[in-house]
């Protein structure tokens, strides 16, 4: 299973709707990086994907985006794959 990595916020309905979609999908444990405990990591988030907005989801490599991308990638039918890699 791809290794996930998620920027988050303590309270971020987004970021509780995601983890429940990978829970969901068989992943057991997901790298959270809260970003309102430390600007540093919401610097670095913001450099690397471009965007201010929590969550941000990484799946191995690949930068998924938040938490509609994630759903919108497992309505396409492609999020099982990327999980896989």
């Amino acid at each position: 299973m791809a290794k996930v990595l998620m920027y988050s916020t303590a309270v971020c309905p987004y970021c509780v709707r995601a983890e429940q979609l990978l829970t969901r999908k068989g992943v057991t444990e997901i790298e959270k990086v809260r970003v309102d405990l430390d600007p540093a990591r919401r610097e670095e988030m913001m450099q690397k994907t471009g965007r201010r907005t929590v969550p941000q989801i990484y799946i191995g490599a690949t930068h998924v985006g938040g938490c509609d991308d994630l759903y919108e990638l497992e309505h396409q039918g492609k999020l099982d794959s990327l999980l896989a890699a």
